[in-house]
């Protein structure tokens, strides 16, 4: 478990962070309205295409394992699909909780992007030069502590504030923490994109920033492990320091990754990181689906759990690497991938997936 935390603070919020920084390059060499209709392109297809082909298979075997628990539930899988697709499935169990669909599963990070960005999109037109004012806010407010201070403080706040009100729901309305942490997360990268201040900050500070992140996560695994049962209830006074250990561990590492990034990746391309640069749109959207649909059939097998998890990964990968593979060789499928139409051998260096 403490590695599955090892990611879990901070992947999405960097992914917002790094499609805003991504969007300012689009945004810098287009008119506004081509920018709009250029994301619309690029992620609504595929988004679509992942609610009604990629993600069913988690929602069928949701439904046959809830079957399997309750067996009288009245809940049946007969014409999935379909009663799926039209949201007449009614899989309600006797507890009340009810399954409702379509859904967008894990894509509810590519719903909120583009929402983001249509939001952008707006902002752009009434403020022409918001790419600039928000470079010169980051770069007069991150510095010197101030480039750990800040953000921990704010991600913090909001830990304690909109976490503990909300959660994450990930329903796009009434998201509250989720949008307040990816939005800002989205903003800053589009500000922070060109800014060669903040990149040399984040340079120099990559080291300390890992070895913070790092002891910010060994402590919140800690925690989490600790009060994992529902029957352990943290004091109120730990609980609220550790909404800002999950603040530092979340920022820290996002210091980290870019400082090393900006380190050893600027400027240096070549074929391997085109390639797999290129595929991190059609692994996000398969990937999910292949965990859910694998686990549940090696479940069956009485493996044990070291070998089950190993086999999952490394055939999660290779379910990736192989729809990846199929999918960039054919025009017409490319684009529900978020590829572009040419076909593989002919793309050419562009901005990171998500983008």
């Amino acid at each position: 478990m403490p590695f599955m935390l090892l990611t879990n603070p901070w992947r999405l919020t960097l992914l917002f962070l790094v499609s805003g920084a991504a969007t300012r390059f689009m945004a810098d060499k287009t008119s506004v309205g081509k920018l709009t209709w250029a994301r619309i392109a690029r992620l609504l297809p595929p988004l679509l295409f992942a609610m009604f082909v990629i993600v069913p298979p988690q929602s069928y075997y949701q439904v046959v394992e809830y079957i399997a628990l309750h067996p009288n539930s009245g809940l049946t899988v007969h014409n999935f699909w379909i009663r799926y697709a039209t949201a007449s499935g009614h899989w309600c169990g006797t507890d009340g909780e009810c399954l409702t669909t379509p859904t967008w599963n894990h894509m509810w990070f590519v719903a909120y992007l583009l929402f983001y960005t249509l939001v952008l999109a707006v902002m752009l037109l009434v403020w022409k030069k918001a790419g600039q004012h928000i470079q010169k806010a980051a770069e007069w407010t991150l510095k010197g502590v101030g480039l750990f201070a800040w953000p921990i403080l704010f991600l913090g706040m909001l830990r304690a504030t909109l976490y503990a009100k909300y959660g994450e729901t990930h329903a796009l309305v009434g998201d509250h923490y989720v949008h307040a942490v990816s939005f800002s997360a989205f903003l800053l990268g589009f500000g922070l994109a060109k800014s060669e201040v903040l990149r040399d900050r984040l340079t120099a500070m990559r080291w300390l920033a890992l070895a913070l992140a790092v002891a910010a996560w060994a402590g919140w695994s800690v925690y989490v492990w600790t009060y994992r049962s529902d029957t352990a209830v943290p004091p109120p006074q730990l609980k609220l320091l550790m909404r800002f250990v999950f603040a530092a561990d979340t920022w820290c590492a996002i210091v980290a990754i870019l400082g090393f990034g900006a380190k050893h990746l600027t400027n240096k391309g070549g074929p391997a990181l085109r390639y797999l640069t290129l595929g991190v749109f059609p692994f996000y959207l398969v990937h999910q689906t292949l965990i859910v649909v694998m686990a549940y059939h090696l479940a069956k097998l009485g493996l044990p759990q070291g070998l089950e998890g190993a086999i999952l990964v490394v055939a999660t990968f290779a379910g990736c690497f192989a729809t990846y593979e199929i999918v960039r060789r054919i025009p017409g499928v490319r684009i529900l991938f978020g590829l572009k139409g040419q076909p593989a051998g002919a793309e050419a260096k562009r901005p990171p997936a998500f983008a």
